[in-house]
């Protein structure tokens, strides 16, 4: 892996890591699936297959991110708002 890919494999490592602290199971198995994952790609040197992981990462961050904007939206609506 050459060292742009390494910097950015981190990068995005850390901020899963990050996210993962709200990770509705636990921030536990959220850290080992996580580890798992990089892991087993850990062996890849061909530098477009890593831009493409780093790519579904990025979309992987933005999905949990969205997910947490909801949940955060559906708590605050349901303060706000009554059902009746």
């Amino acid at each position: 892996m050459t060292q742009p890919h390494r910097s950015a494999v981190i990068n995005l490592y850390k901020t899963l890591l990050y996210l993962g602290r709200d990770w509705p199971q636990g921030y536990d198995l959220f850290r080992k699936r996580l580890h798992k994952v990089f892991m087993k790609n850990s062996e890849e040197t061909n530098p477009e297959k890593i831009k493409i992981m780093i790519k579904h990462g990025e979309f992987v961050v933005k999905e949990i991110e969205a997910l947490y904007k909801l949940k955060k939206y559906r708590a605050m609506k349901r303060r706000y708002y009554d059902d009746n």
